[in-house]
């Protein structure tokens, strides 16, 4: 018996702990609806700023309330932040429980990657939002856009590509020719280089001289020239002309000749007889 009353007891205070949490989960939901209404009626009245306090303070109270952070969210896109309003709006596409809300949620979702120029990413968010309400006219058309939207992008990413390789393929022939023509130039630089080498040895070996500090080539013609010297004899006097030793004779002649005759000047003179000056040959 006292076992069954301890039991009814439990039960009704589990009951009644039960029935508080459920008043207090009212009261939190009920706070968090009335910040949502206050943020409405701000936003009605372009005061984004005091509607984003009451957007905040509503998600405080609910962080899983979908009114509150799917509302910030439109907020933020009006007000043209994307990025916090994809945010916001992801958020409430988690916490959404019912179809239409997420359905609200994937729907703003695609129009901010729009905005974005992320088409591929909208048309997932379009297809999502069209997943949980296929009857969306306006889902629809927004997704044929974004289908559009994305297969030109990926025509100009394909093209951006194709010029990026031809870039690419340019500058690789420029490097192969700028290579090719720098080997050119040292092929010829060694070429040169070999000549001139081979020039220099061949002047070296022309102006080589012996011990004395003449060349060899100059040492050879003196040589020949010595050589030549000794096979010559001395010229034979021709008929008409007076040889060196016959001119050497005469001189010595005259030369005795003029010493005669000069001391037989000074014997007349002695004697007082006048001498003729001039010379008789």
């Amino acid at each position: 018996m006292k076992q069954i009353i301890i039991l009814i007891l439990v039960f009704i205070s589990q009951l009644t702990l039960a029935q508080v949490d459920d008043k207090a989960q009212l009261l939190t939901l009920k706070k968090s609806n009335n910040y949502v209404y206050e943020a409405n009626n701000l936003i009605y009245e372009e005061d984004f700023v005091s509607a984003e306090m009451a957007y905040r303070k509503a998600i405080s109270e609910k962080p899983n309330t979908v009114a509150g952070t799917f509302n910030l969210g439109n907020a933020y896109f009006n007000s043209g932040n994307f990025e916090e309003a994809l945010y916001r709006l992801q958020q409430a596409a988690e916490t959404a429980t019912s179809k239409t809300e997420k359905h609200k949620a994937f729907h703003n979702i695609g129009n901010i990657l729009m905005k974005n120029k992320k088409c591929k990413e909208a048309v997932g968010a379009y297809k999502s939002a069209l997943r949980n309400n296929p009857k969306d006219d306006e889902t629809r058309y927004n997704l044929g856009l974004a289908k559009i939207c994305a297969e030109q992008q990926k025509d100009q990413q394909d093209q951006n590509k194709d010029e990026d390789k031809k870039d690419e393929n340019k500058e690789d022939k420029d490097k192969k020719e700028d290579q090719e023509n720098k080997d050119k130039e040292g092929d010829n630089k060694d070429k040169q280089d070999k000549k001139d080498e081979g020039d220099q040895d061949k002047k070296e070996g022309e102006d080589e001289k012996d011990d004395k500090g003449k060349p060899k080539d100059e040492k050879e013609d003196k040589g020949k020239e010595d050589e030549e010297k000794k096979d010559q004899k001395p010229p034979k006097s021709q008929p008409g002309q007076l040889s060196p030793q016959q001119i050497k004779n005469l001189l010595e002649a005259m030369n005795n000749q003029e010493q005669k005759v000069q001391e037989k000047m000074n014997a007349e003179k002695q004697k007082g007889v006048k001498v003729k000056t001039e010379k008789d040959w």
